[in-house]
């Protein structure tokens, strides 16, 4: 029996099924991986969803690596689950995303995927009772798994639970739009846990201001700060005893040691030569994000566009290197935006470039060396998210810049909390701000742009993954 349980959607490994039948594990990366890489492997165990046919053989031969267990849940109810509510509609609530006169819909359809994201969290919530030691921690991960704290409560009531969202949380209003049953099943299922974790204050406040609710099913109320700085939400189910749920900002860094030492490999040396090659000794302005909806691509194209016409003396001086990794192509909305990324970047070039000079390099592919060698090749980093719960690349590009990079940030992503002293802020849909920012960004002093890296790298990594970790298991166990 495990004493300490970490639960996500997707795990630490991942399998391929060969055509002879052979099975090739993969290890992930990340927060999480390097995190739980600090407790005694003896004692953990990672329960994860079978993603691919390769994790479900996995399972179904019981050849899973020591300390993870995969789910094999049925792919309609995954797919209802993790396409149909997590990612198009929890996600879209969160980030404020929706186009508020044709969206949300929520009809018998998406009550029927809501049934399979419940059932999705009871089969995890299961599990864990299942494989947990008394009195074990569990610490459940992201909106995916919103209903686990609740339901692994009823089930084992000993255990101490915590609850980390990765993303924003929505405002009140906004998660006001979904129906008050399964608003109220939402809350009450993160407030099955003993802490739950935000990555910054004011995500933690924004769940606040959603628990202050009374319903036919019970009441809640924020209370006041701690000693430890947290606030609380004193609570009571209608057939339960009155429980208390701590709320903490935990804001996720990066292992600045690993993450140089794997940026100064080979093939990224070999990366960064072809791109210094292509750039032709121009300054250079870099972007790496996913095609995701939050991360506001194409606002940050036009912003520079706009440069490249309201200020004619960078023409032929920049290059913007701008990497956008495909994200959920299962989704409409996804692939429609991911061409649009291109066609915007192709006109970018036409407009403006010339038999010497392409004023836009875009790369469409999952492609983490190239982004490497970006970062150490940056001049200005361009990091402009409409909301977003962190974005460590805002952290990652100082951390590696080698000559020292000008950071345009965003004021709605969640590292403006720690690294906005020393970046460039912007307002995520002022275009014109943007550009001028990358003006400025641009024209900054070489003296000033390494002076302002140096503190950022600094913020950046005071929180590294391990530490980020311990911190809320040790929370959690106090």
């Amino acid at each position: 029996m495990a004493t300490v349980l970490v639960a996500s959607n997707r795990g630490p490994v991942s399998y391929v099924l060969g055509e002879d039948g052979s099975l090739d594990a993969r290890r992930g990366g990340g927060g999480l991986v390097s995190g739980l890489s600090s407790v005694s492997s003896q004692d953990t165990l990672w329960v994860c969803a079978a993603l691919g046919e390769g994790d479900r053989e996995a399972v179904r031969r019981g050849t899973g690596e020591p300390g993870v267990r995969m789910l094999d849940i049925d792919p309609e109810v995954y797919a209802d689950a993790y396409d149909g509510i997590a990612n198009s509609v929890l996600w879209f609530l969160h980030h404020h995303l929706y186009d508020i006169p044709r969206e949300p819909v929520f009809d018998a359809e998406f009550r029927r995927r809501w049934d399979s994201y419940r059932t999705y969290n009871r089969a995890f919530a299961g599990a864990l009772a299942a494989e947990a030691a008394e009195g074990a921690a569990v610490l459940v991960q992201d909106y995916h798994l919103a209903l686990v704290p609740g339901l692994l409560r009823e089930l084992r009531p000993d255990l101490r639970i915590a609850h980390f969202t990765h993303t924003p949380w929505a405002s009140p209003p906004y998660l006001r739009m979904l129906p008050d049953g399964v608003r109220e099943e939402l809350l009450w299922g993160m407030l099955g846990a003993d802490e739950l974790g935000f990555h910054t204050r004011e995500w933690a406040s924004a769940f606040l201001g959603c628990a202050d609710f009374a319903t036919a099913s019970g009441t809640a109320s924020p209370g006041s700060p701690g000693g430890d700085g947290r606030r609380r939400v004193t609570h009571r189910r209608r057939t339960g005893p009155e429980r208390t749920t701590r709320i903490g900002a935990y804001p996720l860094g990066v292992d600045g040691e690993e993450l140089r030492r794997l940026a100064h490999r080979r093939e990224v040396d070999e990366r960064l030569a072809r791109l210094q090659e292509e750039v032709g000794g121009r300054r250079t302005i870099v972007r790496v994000d996913r095609t995701e909806l939050s991360k506001n691509i194409l606002r940050g194209l036009r912003a520079y566009r706009e440069l490249l016409v309201v200020h004619p003396e960078w023409r032929d001086r920049v290059v913007h290197l701008a990497s956008a990794y495909p994200s959920r192509q299962d989704l409409d909305a996804y692939r429609t935006y991911t061409a649009a990324v291109t066609e915007l970047a192709d006109e970018i070039n036409a407009e403006f470039g010339t038999a010497d000079w392409q004023p836009v390099l875009v790369s469409v592919e999952d492609d983490f060396t190239r982004s490497l060698a970006a970062y150490r090749l940056a001049d200005v980093a361009l990091v402009n998210p409409v909301r977003d719960g962190m974005n460590l690349v805002a952290k990652e590009i100082p951390v590696v810049s080698e000559l020292g990079c000008a950071l345009v940030l965003s004021r709605e992503a969640g590292a403006h909390a720690e690294l906005g002293e020393d970046a460039l802020t912007v307002n995520p849909f002022d275009v014109s701000e943007t550009a001028e920012a990358l003006h400025t960004a641009l024209s900054m002093s070489s003296t000033e742009r390494a002076d302002r890296t140096k503190r950022l790298a600094v913020a950046a990594t005071s929180l590294p993954p391990q530490r980020w970790f311990l911190d809320q298991l040790e929370a959690l166990r106090g």
